[in-house]
């Protein structure tokens, strides 16, 4: 019999608290702390350089700590290293808050994206475990939390900042993560016990078309999330925008998530082929570009609109990950897979593409790259999408 025959009502109700509460601090972490930089870096006295490399650490962490997760995962069992995960991002949370030098805060942020990339990787085997049969539903549960977590951690960070200072909108979010720790430690003996799968069961080809077209799939939606993240402010102050009305833009780029964590789950698991949805998302990246480089001041709106819903492929990937693993098991190997190298990519391109953008003097060369690598997301989206008859895994 399943875990899922064996546990109790009692015992679902808290994973699926847990699995909400972790959700919805996947990203307090990242957007809560840049609206306080500014203030940490008066304070800690470090100056633009240190800034960027924290803003480099977090998808670092994501990368390295979605390789780390499955074989820790397949040590300790799911539940045990869900625990591990959290914790270690509480930790990170409160030692960031504390961080009395400029080398604290960035092994404090080592330590708290570190868990929060193993949660990444690991919250996807768990509802494939835990809820088979309600596999989209809490998908999309968990996306869209990701979303709100995502969005409100800035709006309220500034007016705790504000109140009671830095440090303590640095730290509140450890307070929910404490709590989902809690529940994650409360669940581990009785849930599912340590129990590695057979090589065969837990091994994920590289080889694959479906599991080539997912790592595609994942590294370029990271490339352009993460790039427009970290510079569309730029391109649109250096287009005539006021900061003020570029931080707006970034908001509803961001925003424009939730309706990609409602929509694209469900649509995913109920096409046979959701191929379409990347072609739509494709279409819409294209005109964003398109649209940054003949009008981006007079279009801004329109373009931040077309990029904040052609991003959903994120949510897409990440679906297609549970629903085409043969198993918990080889879910938790093929999301390390994908999410390790995605983020891997991720990581380098902002860099990268912000170095080509002070070497060329603009931003027209960086609108034309991103806009050729959207090919690589029609030709991997087809891979990842294509019905197969043997699961991955």
């Amino acid at each position: 019999m399943s875990t899922t025959t064996l546990a109790p009502a009692r015992l679902h109700r808290g994973i699926l608290l847990a699995v909400a509460l972790t959700a919805l601090n996947l990203r307090t972490a990242v957007t809560g702390f840049s609206v306080l930089t500014g203030d940490a870096a008066d304070d800690l006295h470090f100056g633009p350089v240190t800034a960027g490399a924290i803003g480099t650490i977090v998808t670092a962490c994501f990368a390295v700590a979605a390789f780390a997760a499955p074989p820790l995962a397949r040590r300790l069992g799911l539940e045990r290293t869900a625990a591990l995960a959290v914790t270690a991002t509480t930790a990170g949370i409160l030692l960031r808050a504390f961080a009395w030098s400029p080398a604290v805060l960035i092994v404090a942020t080592v330590i708290a994206f570190a868990g929060v990339g193993a949660s990444n990787v690991i919250l996807i085997p768990i509802v494939k475990q835990h809820f088979p049969q309600r596999l989209h539903a809490v998908s999309t549960m968990y996306m869209v939390l990701l979303q709100v977590g995502q969005l409100a951690a800035p709006l309220l960070a500034l007016p705790l900042a504000s109140a009671y200072g830095w440090r303590t909108a640095a730290g509140a979010w450890a307070v929910v993560t404490a709590v989902a720790a809690v529940l994650w430690f409360v669940t581990v003996p009785r849930s599912s016990p340590r129990a590695p799968a057979p090589a065969a069961t837990a091994s994920v080809s590289w080889r694959t078309p479906l599991v080539l077209g997912l790592i595609g799939l994942m590294a370029m939606t990271t490339l352009h999330v993460y790039t427009l993240v970290t510079w569309f402010p730029a391109m649109l102050t250096d287009a005539g925008l006021s900061e003020t009305a570029s931080a707006l833009l970034l908001s509803w780029f961001a925003g424009l998530g939730l309706i990609a964590a409602f929509v694209v789950p469900p649509l995913t698991t109920r096409l046979r082929n959701p191929y379409p949805i990347v072609v739509v998302c494709v279409a819409l990246m294209a005109a964003g570009y398109a649209g940054m480089l003949a009008a981006p001041a007079a279009g801004a709106f329109v373009w931040a609109t077309a990029f904040g819903l052609g991003v959903s492929t994120f949510p897409l990937c990440l679906t297609l990950i549970g629903a085409r693993a043969a198993n918990p098991q080889s879910a938790s190997r093929l999301s390390g897979l994908v999410q390790g190298v995605g983020y891997g990519i991720g990581c380098v391109g902002p860099l990268a593409l912000g170095a080509i953008h002070q070497a060329g003097d603009g931003w027209n060369i960086t609108y034309v790259l991103l806009a050729v690598t959207l090919l690589i997301t029609l030709g991997a989206g087809w891979a990842a999408c294509r019905p197969t008859a043997a699961p991955a895994g």
